[in-house]
Protein backbone atom coordinates (compact mmCIF):
# COMPACT_ATOMS: atom_id res chain seq x y z
CA UNK A 1 0.00 0.00 0.00
CA UNK A 2 1.30 3.14 -0.85
CA UNK A 3 2.27 5.34 1.91
CA UNK A 4 -0.18 8.18 1.71
CA UNK A 5 -3.07 5.86 1.60
CA UNK A 6 -1.84 4.06 5.00
CA UNK A 7 -2.05 7.70 6.03
CA UNK A 8 -5.96 8.17 4.98
CA UNK A 9 -6.27 4.99 6.31
CA UNK A 10 -4.78 6.17 9.50
CA UNK A 11 -6.98 8.91 10.11
CA UNK A 12 -9.92 7.06 8.77
CA UNK A 13 -9.19 4.58 12.07
CA UNK A 14 -8.57 7.58 14.18
CA UNK A 15 -11.76 9.10 13.33
CA UNK A 16 -13.55 5.87 14.09
CA UNK A 17 -11.81 5.45 17.60
CA UNK A 18 -13.25 9.28 18.48
CA UNK A 19 -16.58 8.22 17.84
CA UNK A 20 -16.23 4.88 19.89
CA UNK A 21 -14.90 7.59 23.01
CA UNK A 22 -11.58 5.42 23.02
CA UNK A 23 -8.94 7.25 25.04
CA UNK A 24 -7.88 10.04 22.35
CA UNK A 25 -3.65 9.69 23.23
CA UNK A 26 -3.95 5.82 23.52
CA UNK A 27 -5.74 6.08 20.26
CA UNK A 28 -3.26 8.42 18.60
CA UNK A 29 -0.25 6.47 19.64
CA UNK A 30 -1.30 2.68 18.68
CA UNK A 31 -2.81 3.76 15.43
CA UNK A 32 0.41 5.82 15.01
CA UNK A 33 2.97 3.32 15.43
CA UNK A 34 1.27 0.76 13.56
CA UNK A 35 0.83 3.33 10.58
CA UNK A 36 4.85 4.42 11.30
CA UNK A 37 5.41 0.73 10.79
CA UNK A 38 3.86 -0.09 7.98
CA UNK A 39 5.32 2.77 6.13
CA UNK A 40 8.88 1.98 7.67
CA UNK A 41 9.11 -0.71 10.23
CA UNK A 42 9.08 -1.52 13.85
CA UNK A 43 12.90 -1.23 13.86
CA UNK A 44 12.58 2.32 12.73
CA UNK A 45 10.10 3.52 15.53
CA UNK A 46 11.86 1.79 18.36
CA UNK A 47 15.09 3.79 16.84
CA UNK A 48 12.64 7.37 16.83
CA UNK A 49 11.11 6.27 20.65
CA UNK A 50 14.27 6.13 21.48
CA UNK A 51 16.01 9.43 20.27
CA UNK A 52 13.53 11.59 20.25
CA UNK A 53 11.20 11.46 23.14
CA UNK A 54 13.74 11.89 25.74
CA UNK A 55 15.07 15.02 24.12
CA UNK A 56 11.29 16.24 24.14
CA UNK A 57 10.33 15.39 27.44
CA UNK A 58 13.19 16.84 28.80
CA UNK A 59 12.97 20.17 26.90
CA UNK A 60 12.61 22.94 28.89
CA UNK A 61 10.21 24.88 27.17
CA UNK A 62 8.05 22.13 28.20
CA UNK A 63 8.52 22.89 31.79
CA UNK A 64 6.15 26.05 30.91
CA UNK A 65 3.32 23.61 30.84
CA UNK A 66 2.95 22.09 34.43
CA UNK A 67 3.52 25.21 35.94
CA UNK A 68 1.39 27.64 34.30
CA UNK A 69 -1.21 24.38 35.46
CA UNK A 70 0.47 24.50 38.89
CA UNK A 71 -0.48 28.25 39.01
CA UNK A 72 -3.77 27.72 37.79
CA UNK A 73 -4.41 25.47 40.53
CA UNK A 74 -3.06 27.18 43.35
CA UNK A 75 -5.18 30.53 42.46
CA UNK A 76 -8.23 27.90 42.04
CA UNK A 77 -7.81 27.17 46.06
CA UNK A 78 -6.39 30.54 46.92
CA UNK A 79 -10.04 32.34 46.77
CA UNK A 80 -9.18 34.80 43.83
CA UNK A 81 -12.16 33.56 41.65
CA UNK A 82 -14.56 34.70 44.07
CA UNK A 83 -12.16 37.88 44.69
CA UNK A 84 -12.29 38.89 41.18
CA UNK A 85 -16.45 38.35 40.28
CA UNK A 86 -16.57 39.99 43.44
CA UNK A 87 -14.79 43.73 42.10
CA UNK A 88 -16.60 43.03 38.85
CA UNK A 89 -20.20 42.59 40.58
CA UNK A 90 -19.33 45.96 42.64
CA UNK A 91 -18.38 48.06 39.42
CA UNK A 92 -21.30 46.45 36.67
CA UNK A 93 -22.99 44.24 38.84
CA UNK A 94 -25.93 47.15 38.98
CA UNK A 95 -26.53 47.05 35.06
CA UNK A 96 -28.90 44.97 33.13
CA UNK A 97 -27.30 41.90 33.05
CA UNK A 98 -24.60 42.63 34.89
CA UNK A 99 -24.27 39.71 37.26
CA UNK A 100 -23.60 37.54 33.83
CA UNK A 101 -21.51 40.64 32.61
CA UNK A 102 -19.29 40.37 35.88
CA UNK A 103 -18.85 36.65 34.75
CA UNK A 104 -17.49 37.39 31.85
CA UNK A 105 -15.06 39.87 33.46
CA UNK A 106 -14.15 37.70 36.37
CA UNK A 107 -13.33 34.69 33.88
CA UNK A 108 -11.52 36.71 31.24
CA UNK A 109 -9.20 38.28 35.17
CA UNK A 110 -8.85 34.41 36.49
CA UNK A 111 -8.12 33.40 32.79
CA UNK A 112 -5.05 35.56 33.04
CA UNK A 113 -3.74 33.63 35.43
CA UNK A 114 -4.78 29.86 34.94
CA UNK A 115 -4.55 29.12 31.41
CA UNK A 116 -7.10 26.56 31.10
CA UNK A 117 -10.60 26.98 30.26
CA UNK A 118 -12.00 23.91 32.01
CA UNK A 119 -10.24 25.63 35.27
CA UNK A 120 -11.76 28.42 34.67
CA UNK A 121 -15.59 27.86 33.90
CA UNK A 122 -15.38 25.33 36.57
CA UNK A 123 -14.17 27.64 39.33
CA UNK A 124 -15.86 30.85 38.68
CA UNK A 125 -19.06 28.74 37.43
CA UNK A 126 -19.14 27.71 41.83
CA UNK A 127 -18.89 31.45 42.73
CA UNK A 128 -21.19 33.03 40.15
CA UNK A 129 -23.74 30.72 39.61
CA UNK A 130 -25.08 30.74 43.40
CA UNK A 131 -25.02 34.52 42.75
CA UNK A 132 -27.30 34.64 40.27
CA UNK A 133 -29.35 32.20 41.46
CA UNK A 134 -29.96 34.42 44.34
CA UNK A 135 -30.91 37.37 42.09
CA UNK A 136 -33.51 35.34 39.93
CA UNK A 137 -31.34 35.30 37.12
CA UNK A 138 -32.90 33.05 34.27
CA UNK A 139 -30.83 29.67 33.27
CA UNK A 140 -30.24 29.72 30.21
CA UNK A 141 -27.86 32.95 30.94
CA UNK A 142 -26.60 32.56 34.30
CA UNK A 143 -25.13 28.85 32.30
CA UNK A 144 -24.58 29.81 28.83
CA UNK A 145 -22.55 33.18 30.32
CA UNK A 146 -20.12 31.09 32.41
CA UNK A 147 -19.94 28.56 29.93
CA UNK A 148 -18.81 30.88 27.36
CA UNK A 149 -16.54 33.06 29.77
CA UNK A 150 -14.57 29.86 30.72
CA UNK A 151 -13.50 29.93 27.08
CA UNK A 152 -11.42 32.76 27.65
CA UNK A 153 -9.15 30.60 29.82
CA UNK A 154 -7.27 29.34 26.83
CA UNK A 155 -7.07 32.55 24.89
CA UNK A 156 -5.87 35.44 27.43
CA UNK A 157 -2.38 35.15 28.23
CA UNK A 158 -0.87 32.99 29.46
CA UNK A 159 -2.51 30.02 27.97
CA UNK A 160 -1.73 26.45 28.04
CA UNK A 161 -3.37 25.82 24.14
CA UNK A 162 -1.43 28.51 23.08
CA UNK A 163 2.01 27.64 24.50
CA UNK A 164 1.64 23.76 23.02
CA UNK A 165 0.62 25.81 19.34
CA UNK A 166 4.09 27.56 19.62
CA UNK A 167 6.03 24.22 20.52
CA UNK A 168 4.45 22.26 17.94
CA UNK A 169 4.66 25.27 15.17
CA UNK A 170 8.41 26.40 16.28
CA UNK A 171 6.97 29.91 16.88
CA UNK A 172 8.04 32.70 19.70
CA UNK A 173 5.95 31.98 22.40
CA UNK A 174 6.06 35.78 23.94
CA UNK A 175 4.68 36.85 20.39
CA UNK A 176 1.64 34.56 20.61
CA UNK A 177 0.79 35.68 24.18
CA UNK A 178 0.90 39.47 22.38
CA UNK A 179 -1.23 38.51 19.36
CA UNK A 180 -3.77 37.19 21.67
CA UNK A 181 -4.19 39.99 23.51
CA UNK A 182 -6.32 42.01 21.05
CA UNK A 183 -8.91 39.02 20.52
CA UNK A 184 -9.07 38.16 23.74
CA UNK A 185 -10.46 41.87 24.38
CA UNK A 186 -12.65 41.58 21.23
CA UNK A 187 -14.14 38.06 23.04
CA UNK A 188 -14.90 39.65 26.46
CA UNK A 189 -16.63 43.17 25.12
CA UNK A 190 -18.35 40.53 22.23
CA UNK A 191 -19.66 38.45 25.26
CA UNK A 192 -20.69 42.10 27.36
CA UNK A 193 -22.34 42.95 24.00
CA UNK A 194 -24.07 39.26 23.91
CA UNK A 195 -25.52 39.78 27.31
CA UNK A 196 -27.03 43.41 26.65
CA UNK A 197 -28.75 42.14 23.50
CA UNK A 198 -30.13 39.26 25.06
CA UNK A 199 -31.59 40.80 28.53
CA UNK A 200 -33.40 43.68 26.02
CA UNK A 201 -34.88 41.11 24.35
CA UNK A 202 -36.37 38.85 26.94
CA UNK A 203 -35.79 41.35 30.75
CA UNK A 204 -36.58 38.97 33.00
CA UNK A 205 -34.32 36.64 32.63
CA UNK A 206 -31.78 39.40 34.14
CA UNK A 207 -33.63 41.65 37.60
CA UNK A 208 -32.02 44.59 38.12
CA UNK A 209 -29.91 44.88 41.50
CA UNK A 210 -29.07 47.76 43.51
CA UNK A 211 -25.43 49.42 42.57
CA UNK A 212 -22.64 49.29 45.07
CA UNK A 213 -21.95 52.33 47.38
CA UNK A 214 -18.83 53.60 46.13
CA UNK A 215 -16.56 52.88 49.42
CA UNK A 216 -17.41 49.05 48.29
CA UNK A 217 -16.70 49.20 45.11
CA UNK A 218 -13.43 50.79 46.11
CA UNK A 219 -12.68 48.09 48.90
CA UNK A 220 -13.31 45.78 46.22
CA UNK A 221 -10.11 47.02 44.20
CA UNK A 222 -8.50 46.84 47.22
CA UNK A 223 -9.22 42.54 47.05
CA UNK A 224 -7.91 41.77 43.77
CA UNK A 225 -4.45 44.14 44.15
CA UNK A 226 -2.14 41.28 44.39
CA UNK A 227 -4.39 39.23 41.60
CA UNK A 228 -3.55 42.54 39.30
CA UNK A 229 -0.01 42.60 40.37
CA UNK A 230 0.95 39.03 39.47
CA UNK A 231 -0.52 39.22 35.91
CA UNK A 232 1.38 42.36 35.81
CA UNK A 233 4.77 41.33 37.26
CA UNK A 234 4.47 37.64 35.25
CA UNK A 235 3.33 38.77 31.83
CA UNK A 236 5.00 42.12 31.96
CA UNK A 237 8.48 40.71 32.93
CA UNK A 238 7.53 38.13 29.96
CA UNK A 239 6.75 40.77 27.27
CA UNK A 240 9.63 43.20 28.95
CA UNK A 241 11.86 40.44 28.00
CA UNK A 242 13.24 40.72 31.63
CA UNK A 243 12.60 36.90 32.29
CA UNK A 244 11.62 33.53 29.73
CA UNK A 245 7.85 32.66 29.76
CA UNK A 246 9.41 29.72 31.87
CA UNK A 247 10.86 31.76 34.33
CA UNK A 248 7.82 34.06 35.02
CA UNK A 249 5.68 31.03 35.19
CA UNK A 250 8.11 30.05 38.58
CA UNK A 251 7.46 33.44 39.55
CA UNK A 252 3.62 33.22 39.33
CA UNK A 253 3.96 30.32 40.92
CA UNK A 254 6.02 31.37 44.06
CA UNK A 255 4.01 34.65 43.91
CA UNK A 256 0.58 33.07 43.85
CA UNK A 257 1.78 30.62 46.36
CA UNK A 258 2.70 33.87 48.80
CA UNK A 259 0.12 35.25 48.17
CA UNK A 260 -2.09 32.43 49.32
CA UNK A 261 0.12 31.98 52.67
CA UNK A 262 -0.38 35.14 53.75
CA UNK A 263 -3.94 35.66 52.76
CA UNK A 264 -3.86 32.67 54.97
CA UNK A 265 -6.04 31.08 52.44
CA UNK A 266 -4.10 28.36 50.71
CA UNK A 267 -3.54 25.26 53.63
CA UNK A 268 -1.31 22.48 53.11
CA UNK A 269 -3.95 20.31 52.13
CA UNK A 270 -4.69 22.78 49.53
CA UNK A 271 -1.24 22.94 48.36
CA UNK A 272 -0.90 18.96 48.04
CA UNK A 273 -4.36 19.08 46.05
CA UNK A 274 -2.66 21.50 43.89
CA UNK A 275 0.20 19.41 43.19
CA UNK A 276 -1.51 16.17 42.48
CA UNK A 277 -3.72 18.06 40.35
CA UNK A 278 -1.28 19.10 38.31
CA UNK A 279 0.72 16.11 38.01
CA UNK A 280 -2.43 14.87 36.68
CA UNK A 281 -3.70 17.49 34.20
CA UNK A 282 0.49 17.72 33.09
CA UNK A 283 0.60 13.41 32.43
CA UNK A 284 -2.82 13.80 30.60
CA UNK A 285 -1.40 16.48 28.17
CA UNK A 286 2.14 14.26 27.66
CA UNK A 287 0.20 11.96 27.09
CA UNK A 288 -1.85 13.76 24.31
CA UNK A 289 1.33 15.29 23.03
CA UNK A 290 2.89 11.60 22.77
CA UNK A 291 0.25 10.40 20.75
CA UNK A 292 -0.49 12.87 18.51
CA UNK A 293 3.54 13.06 17.76
CA UNK A 294 3.98 9.39 17.07
CA UNK A 295 0.53 10.12 14.68
CA UNK A 296 1.90 12.99 13.15
CA UNK A 297 5.65 11.52 12.74
CA UNK A 298 3.74 8.76 10.61
CA UNK A 299 1.66 11.49 8.86
CA UNK A 300 4.70 13.05 7.82
CA UNK A 301 6.85 9.69 7.03
CA UNK A 302 3.74 9.21 4.04
CA UNK A 303 4.25 13.35 2.88
CA UNK A 304 0.52 13.47 2.93
CA UNK A 305 1.06 17.21 4.52
CA UNK A 306 3.39 17.72 1.96
CA UNK A 307 0.93 16.31 -1.13
CA UNK A 308 -2.12 18.52 0.63
CA UNK A 309 0.31 21.83 0.72
CA UNK A 310 1.48 20.85 -2.62
CA UNK A 311 -1.52 20.52 -3.96
CA UNK A 312 -3.52 24.11 -2.92
CA UNK A 313 -0.57 25.52 -3.71
CA UNK A 314 -1.14 24.26 -7.23
CA UNK A 315 -4.35 23.98 -7.46
CA UNK A 316 -7.36 26.87 -8.54
CA UNK A 317 -8.34 27.50 -5.19
CA UNK A 318 -8.11 31.15 -3.59
CA UNK A 319 -5.97 30.63 -0.30
CA UNK A 320 -8.83 32.11 1.22
CA UNK A 321 -11.48 29.94 0.13
CA UNK A 322 -8.78 27.11 1.76
CA UNK A 323 -8.82 29.08 4.82
CA UNK A 324 -12.61 29.02 5.25
CA UNK A 325 -12.12 25.31 4.71
CA UNK A 326 -9.93 24.87 7.76
CA UNK A 327 -12.09 26.72 9.55
CA UNK A 328 -14.93 24.89 8.99
CA UNK A 329 -13.47 21.79 9.63
CA UNK A 330 -12.24 22.99 13.17
CA UNK A 331 -15.89 23.62 13.40
CA UNK A 332 -17.28 20.28 12.64
CA UNK A 333 -14.44 18.91 14.40
CA UNK A 334 -14.85 20.99 17.42
CA UNK A 335 -18.68 19.06 18.03
CA UNK A 336 -16.89 15.52 18.69
CA UNK A 337 -13.01 16.29 19.67
CA UNK A 338 -11.62 18.39 22.64
CA UNK A 339 -9.66 21.27 22.12
CA UNK A 340 -5.95 20.07 23.24
CA UNK A 341 -6.30 16.96 20.84
CA UNK A 342 -7.21 18.93 18.12
CA UNK A 343 -4.58 21.46 18.18
CA UNK A 344 -1.85 18.82 18.74
CA UNK A 345 -3.29 16.60 15.90
CA UNK A 346 -4.45 18.93 13.35
CA UNK A 347 -1.61 21.70 12.92
CA UNK A 348 1.15 19.33 11.96
CA UNK A 349 -0.84 19.16 8.98
CA UNK A 350 -2.66 21.98 8.55
CA UNK A 351 0.48 24.83 9.58
CA UNK A 352 2.25 23.55 6.21
CA UNK A 353 -0.73 24.45 3.81
CA UNK A 354 -1.26 27.46 5.35
CA UNK A 355 2.26 28.40 5.38
CA UNK A 356 2.38 27.87 1.48
CA UNK A 357 -0.75 30.18 0.86
CA UNK A 358 -0.08 33.56 -0.23
CA UNK A 359 -2.52 35.94 2.25
CA UNK A 360 0.08 38.64 1.37
CA UNK A 361 1.47 38.94 5.07
CA UNK A 362 5.50 37.74 6.14
CA UNK A 363 5.77 33.97 7.29
CA UNK A 364 5.78 34.76 11.04
CA UNK A 365 2.49 37.25 10.67
CA UNK A 366 0.88 34.45 9.14
CA UNK A 367 2.16 32.03 11.23
CA UNK A 368 0.44 34.16 14.57
CA UNK A 369 -2.90 34.78 12.18
CA UNK A 370 -3.25 31.01 11.77
CA UNK A 371 -2.58 30.09 15.43
CA UNK A 372 -4.92 32.69 17.03
CA UNK A 373 -7.46 32.06 14.43
CA UNK A 374 -6.90 28.43 15.13
CA UNK A 375 -7.46 28.94 18.70
CA UNK A 376 -10.54 31.10 18.48
CA UNK A 377 -12.69 28.13 16.27
CA UNK A 378 -11.30 25.49 18.05
CA UNK A 379 -12.61 27.81 21.40
CA UNK A 380 -16.31 27.76 19.71
CA UNK A 381 -15.92 24.07 20.28
CA UNK A 382 -16.06 24.21 23.98
CA UNK A 383 -19.45 25.25 23.98
CA UNK A 384 -21.03 23.25 21.38
CA UNK A 385 -22.24 19.64 21.76
CA UNK A 386 -22.17 16.97 22.03
CA UNK A 387 -18.95 17.31 23.19
CA UNK A 388 -18.49 20.86 24.32
CA UNK A 389 -16.55 20.54 27.41
CA UNK A 390 -17.79 23.74 29.02
CA UNK A 391 -21.45 22.68 28.81
CA UNK A 392 -20.35 19.27 31.03
CA UNK A 393 -18.14 21.17 33.23
CA UNK A 394 -21.27 24.16 34.02
CA UNK A 395 -23.87 20.93 33.67
CA UNK A 396 -21.72 19.06 36.65
CA UNK A 397 -21.67 21.61 38.96
CA UNK A 398 -25.51 23.05 38.22
CA UNK A 399 -26.98 19.69 38.42
CA UNK A 400 -30.54 21.23 38.67
CA UNK A 401 -30.14 22.88 34.88
CA UNK A 402 -31.24 21.03 32.10
CA UNK A 403 -28.50 20.66 29.53
CA UNK A 404 -30.93 22.03 27.03
CA UNK A 405 -31.15 25.28 28.89
CA UNK A 406 -27.51 25.63 28.80
CA UNK A 407 -27.20 25.01 25.32
CA UNK A 408 -29.50 27.51 24.46
CA UNK A 409 -27.73 30.17 26.71
CA UNK A 410 -24.74 29.56 25.05
CA UNK A 411 -26.25 30.83 21.47
CA UNK A 412 -25.86 34.16 22.14
CA UNK A 413 -22.03 33.70 22.72
CA UNK A 414 -21.54 31.60 20.00
CA UNK A 415 -23.14 34.42 17.66
CA UNK A 416 -20.24 36.07 19.40
CA UNK A 417 -17.62 33.85 18.69
CA UNK A 418 -18.41 33.73 14.94
CA UNK A 419 -18.53 37.42 14.30
CA UNK A 420 -15.39 37.65 15.56
CA UNK A 421 -13.60 34.93 13.98
CA UNK A 422 -15.20 36.62 11.02
CA UNK A 423 -13.28 39.95 12.12
CA UNK A 424 -9.75 38.11 12.54
CA UNK A 425 -10.80 36.37 8.75
CA UNK A 426 -10.63 40.18 7.61
CA UNK A 427 -8.36 41.96 9.80
CA UNK A 428 -5.31 39.45 10.41
CA UNK A 429 -3.49 42.93 11.71
CA UNK A 430 -5.98 42.47 14.43
CA UNK A 431 -3.68 39.18 15.65
CA UNK A 432 -0.50 40.66 15.19
CA UNK A 433 -0.36 44.51 15.26
CA UNK A 434 0.28 44.41 18.84
CA UNK A 435 3.28 42.10 18.20
CA UNK A 436 4.51 44.48 15.04
CA UNK A 437 4.45 47.79 17.53
CA UNK A 438 5.91 45.61 20.74
CA UNK A 439 8.55 43.96 19.31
Amino acid sequence: MEPISIAIVMTICLLLAIILRAPIGLAMAMIGGTGYMAISSPAALQAYLASAWPDKFLSYDFAIIPLFILMGHLATRTGISAALFGASNAWIGHWRGGLAMAGVAGCAMFGSISGSSIATASTMARVALPEMKKHNYGNALAAGSLAAGGTLGILIPPSIVLIIYALLTEQNIVKLFLAATIPGILAVIGFIIAIAVYVRIYPEQAPRQDKAPLRTRIRSLGEIWHIVSIFIIVLGGIYGGFFTPAEGASIGVVLTAAAGLLSRTLTLEGLVESLIGTAGASAMIFVIIFGADIFNVAVALSRLPTALADYFALSDFAPMTVLLMVVLFYLVMGCVMDSLSMIVLTVPVFFPTMMGLDFGLTPEFQALWFGILTLVVVEVGMITPPVGMNLFIIAAIARDIPGSQIFRGTVPFIISEFTRIALLISFPALSYWLVKVWV
